[in-house]
């Protein structure tokens, strides 16, 4: 997914110089391209999420549309105050990057782990949470999160995940995305478990059961 979001940025960022994206002195390898290609859009904060969230609602308020970039729960938890005041309180244009949702990472322990994210960002004033289960759905929604005014969150899968979605499948930003249609059992999939949810329907499938997935 994180593949698919920079170079979805990428070709944004060059018809519109108003993107900028911001790292937490983190991202090296996938967003080396993007700070080559736009180095006057792009700013490494260093490992200060707080004062990232705070430098990315003040150049929205003077006219960009920001991206702010880091893993985990770093961007979200560990900045929530800014994300608050800051951010939504302001509807400043700000799109916050989360990789590595729920415990992608969880290999470098709890402080690493993003699982509370997705009910903290629903209860924020005017932020649109956005969960993608697959690169396809991020190639899509990334637009549509840069044209809709005001704070965004974007929960990235850490990488490899599995396109599910054809390429010409209908995502819309808010409406429910079909995968496959079914007879006896609805499953519904947020973000990064869509592949399983996929799985698990392919299993009922031989158990003569037919789930739907959305």
């Amino acid at each position: 997914m994180r593949t698919a979001f920079i170079e979805t940025l990428e070709r944004l960022a060059e018809a519109d110089s108003r993107i900028v994206l911001m790292t937490g002195d983190l991202g090296f390898g996938v967003l080396d391209r993007y700070r080559e290609r736009f180095p006057d859009q792009f700013y490494n904060v260093g490992v200060a999420e707080q004062n990232m969230a705070g430098v990315a609602a003040g150049l929205a308020m003077a006219g960009h549309i920001v991206f702010t970039y880091s893993i985990a729960n770093f961007p979200i938890l560990r900045c929530l105050e800014q994300v608050r005041n800051d951010i939504c309180y302001h509807e400043a244009d700000v799109k916050i990057v989360s990789v590595g949702g729920g415990m992608a990472y969880g290999s470098l322990g709890p402080s690493h782990y993003a699982t509370e994210d997705l009910a903290i960002c629903r209860a924020l004033p005017g932020l649109t949470v956005v969960a993608p289960g697959d690169p396809v759905e991020v190639e899509k929604l990334v637009p549509q999160i840069v044209s809709k005014p005001g704070p965004a969150y974007l929960r990235l899968g850490r990488a490899g995940e599995l396109r599910i979605h054809a390429q010409d499948a209908q995502v819309e930003l808010g409406r429910l995305t079909p995968v496959r249609e079914g007879a006896d059992v609805l499953l519904l999939a947020t973000g990064g478990m869509l592949a399983e949810v996929v799985r698990s329907a392919d299993e009922l499938l031989l158990e003569g059961i037919s789930a739907a997935v959305i």
